[in-house]
């Protein structure tokens, strides 16, 4: 189970026992809303991994160039993917 379905279902947990108070359908919207931004943020890392690995592949860049693109994509990952 990779961290991000982990993530999804605790957050359907918490969504589940917050639903009886404003403020906590108020605190659990905001948390959801946080979660959805961060994965669509790691999914566009993992998408920019994808392009570093195939351009290293294709040889249009060196592996210098590749490993300093790789270590500023991981540095940006919240989850360490």
């Amino acid at each position: 189970m990779t961290r991000l379905h982990i993530i999804a279902v605790t957050l359907g947990g918490l969504t589940l026992a917050g639903c009886g108070s404003t403020a906590g359908n108020l605190g659990l919207g905001a948390a959801g809303g946080a979660a959805a931004g961060a994965g669509g943020y790691e999914y566009h890392l993992r998408q920019q991994r994808d392009l570093v690995e195939d351009a290293y592949r294709d040889q249009r860049i060196s592996r210098e160039e590749y490993q300093i693109r790789m270590d500023q994509i991981d540095r940006d990952s919240a989850l360490g993917l």
